[in-house]
């Protein structure tokens, strides 16, 4: 008995990443497109911070942001693809214990600092246009760095307890996670021991975090709205429509998936597990292809480089 108890309280040496269940025979064919999703995804995000670091005329407040983002992105999709693509095409479903917490970590933590860096981006588009004049003057350099500290360290701190409170609970003998990457919930469920705080402290993250992310967004768009609105000249409106436009679209394009995945896993349970799993796989790819790809396709100054980069010309 004494045994049983201490290898019950012992955590197991790796878990099993199953992929997505219930496509097991098609995995192999599924990875070529998700390979292709991650390649995009790096070049993508490498291009638009060469792009903001060799142009001066980008280093303002919606171009230091967007390189934030892009780092964000990279650091999601690196932390999970790569092992993804391995369990596709290699059948490599180990994943060692204290790898796949810091993978719980990497997706947690910086999922949570995209939000906060979308939330910044809304901020500075209110600013900009609500108040033209100020811009350059309340988002200097200087606040725009401490914003983006605020939010790496608002990720690590909130997040940091899911991994250390994980790591000093007992596991049942049952190693297997049925998806592609270590979420906090699937590897909550191989817990032996009562994990009603560890769940409660989970919503508690997240609706303070992106609830309180949304509500900044939601506001600073109103009062956008209504700055607009009052402007006389239907070109100035468009005008400033166009420049939130980019920024609309990634964040319903972030909240929408992030809310559909967060929400099912917890309370969907009518909602099948093979459409579960391969959203909770897409998910974190489509934030980081499609937030270059937004910005590349909207923003005059980084189509341009792109362009010119492409054709030879020296900008």
């Amino acid at each position: 008995m004494m045994m049983t108890s201490e290898n019950n309280s012992s955590h197991p040496v790796s878990f099993i990443l199953l992929g997505i269940p219930g496509l097991e025979n098609y995995q192999f064919w599924i990875a070529f497109p998700f390979c292709v999703m991650y390649a995009v995804a790096v070049v993508g995000n490498i291009t638009v911070l060469h792009i903001i670091r060799i142009d001066h005329t980008l280093h303002e407040p919606m171009y230091l942001f967007l390189a934030m983002l892009a780092v964000t992105d990279l650091i999601l999709s690196c932390s999970t693809q790569p092992k993804m693509l391995a369990i596709f095409w290699f059948h490599a479903h180990d994943i060692e214990y204290h790898t796949c917490l810091i993978q719980v970590f990497f997706i947690h933590a910086f999922s949570t600092v995209e939000s906060g860096v979308l939330m910044a981006m809304a901020l500075d588009r209110y600013v900009a246009i609500c108040f033209p004049l100020r811009h350059s003057t309340i988002l200097t350099p200087s606040v725009v760095a401490k914003l983006g500290a605020a939010v790496v360290i608002r990720g690590t701190i909130w997040v940091s307890p899911f991994c250390i409170m994980i790591s000093r609970m007992p596991f049942c003998p049952n190693k297997v996670i049925p998806q592609s990457y270590c979420e906090h919930m699937a590897v909550l469920k191989l817990v032996c021991a009562d994990t009603r705080v560890n769940r409660a402290y989970g919503l508690f993250v997240a609706f303070s975090i992106i609830g309180f992310d949304m509500i900044v967004i939601g506001i600073s768009y109103v009062m956008i709205l209504r700055a607009v609105l009052r402007l006389s000249s239907n070109e100035a409106r468009a005008k400033a429509f166009g420049t939130c436009a980019s920024h609309l679209c990634v964040i319903l394009a972030f909240y929408t998936s992030a809310l559909f995945t967060f929400l099912t896993h917890r309370f969907g349970r009518h909602v099948p597990r093979v459409v579960q799993r391969m959203f909770a796989n897409v998910y974190l790819q489509v934030p980081p292809v499609l937030n270059p790809i937004i910005y590349g396709v909207r923003t005059k100054q980084i189509r341009d480089r792109v362009m010119q980069g492409c054709c030879g010309k020296d900008p």
